[in-house]
C-alpha cells in the first residue's frame, strides 16, 4: 500500500508534521476512564502519541503492545520493557491470530482504522480479542474543499461507511470533531499534506492540479473531519 511507503519514508520528520494526529490522540486518551488496564494493544501505534498521552495521563497498565505497518514509525516509538513491538498489517486476512482471544483488557486505535481495505473484516477481528474498544477515525470529509476542486474522491472511508461497519459489531457512543490549520500559502500547504502522512500516498498530485490549487483554493486552511468512537459493549 502506498500509504506505508509515505509514512516510512518521512518517519524521521513526522514528529514536526502530525500535529492533528498529536491532538486526535490526545482528545481519545482523555476519554478513558479507568486509571489502570492490564494489556492494552494500540493498532496503528506509529510514533507512539497513545503510549506519550497515557503517561501523561497518569494511566497505568502492565503490558502494552504497539502495531504498526510500518517499521520505520515503530523504530521512534518509545522504547519500555512494558512495550512489545508488532510490525503487522491489520489488513491482512487472520491478523488477529497472532493473539489470543480476549488477551487485551483495552484495544485503542487512533487515526489508523480510516485506512482499512475491508473494515467490518478488521472490526470482527479486533472484536474477538477485547471487550473493551476506544477508536477515532479521520473521514472523507478531511480535505473536502480541496477534493471538490480537483474534482478527486477522497482516498479514506465515509463516515456513513464507518458507522455501518461499527453497527455490524458494538454499541457505542459517538462524537463528530472538525479541526482546522492554518497556512500562510497553499505550498505550505500542499508541503504539510506531503510530509504528515494525512494524504496516504494514494493521490499524487500532477502539475495541473497543483496549478488549479494554488490559483483556486478559496481558504487559509485545510479541513479535518474526526468521529471518536467509544464502545459501549459488542453485540
Amino acid at each position: 500500500m502506498k500509504v506505508v511507503r509515505e509514512f516510512s519514508r518521512f518517519a524521521h520528520e513526522y514528529n514536526k508534521y502530525n500535529v492533528i494526529q498529536k491532538r486526535v490522540a490526545k482528545k481519545l486518551c482523555a476519554l478513558l476512564e479507568e486509571k489502570s488496564y492490564g494489556k492494552i494493544l494500540d493498532l496503528g501505534a506509529g510514533d507512539g502519541a497513545i503510549y506519550d498521552n497515557l503517561s501523561k495521563q497518569k494511566i497505568v497498565f502492565s503490558d502494552f503492545v504497539a502495531l504498526d505497518f510500518s517499521q520505520e514509525m515503530l523504530d521512534i516509538h518509545k522504547n519500555n520493557k512494558s512495550i512489545e513491538k508488532v510490525c503487522l498489517d491489520f489488513n491482512e486476512r487472520n491478523f488477529s491470530s497472532v493473539f489470543k482471544a480476549n488477551e487485551f483488557d483495552l484495544i485503542i486505535s487512533s487515526s489508523a482504522l480510516q485506512w482499512s481495505v475491508n473494515l467490518s473484516s478488521v472490526l470482527q477481528e479486533l472484536s474477538s480479542l477485547s471487550n473493551k474498544f476506544l477508536f477515532s477515525f479521520f473521514t472523507a470529509n478531511t480535505f473536502k474543499t480541496l477534493h471538490g476542486i480537483i474534482n478527486i474522491n477522497s482516498p479514506i472511508l465515509k463516515k456513513e461507511e464507518i458507522l455501518t461497519s461499527l453497527d455490524r459489531f458494538f454499541d457505542y457512543e459517538l462524537e463528530v470533531v472538525e479541526y482546522k490549520i492554518d497556512f500562510t500559502s497553499v505550498h505550505d500547504m500542499l508541503r504539510y499534506i506531503k510530509k504528515s502522512g494525512v494524504s496516504g500516498g494514494v493521490k499524487q498530485l500532477g502539475y495541473k492540479e497543483m496549478k488549479t490549487l494554488m490559483l483556486e483554493y478559496p481558504l487559509t486552511y485545510l479541513e479535518f473531519e474526526v468521529i471518536f468512537i467509544k464502545v459501549i459493549q459488542k453485540k
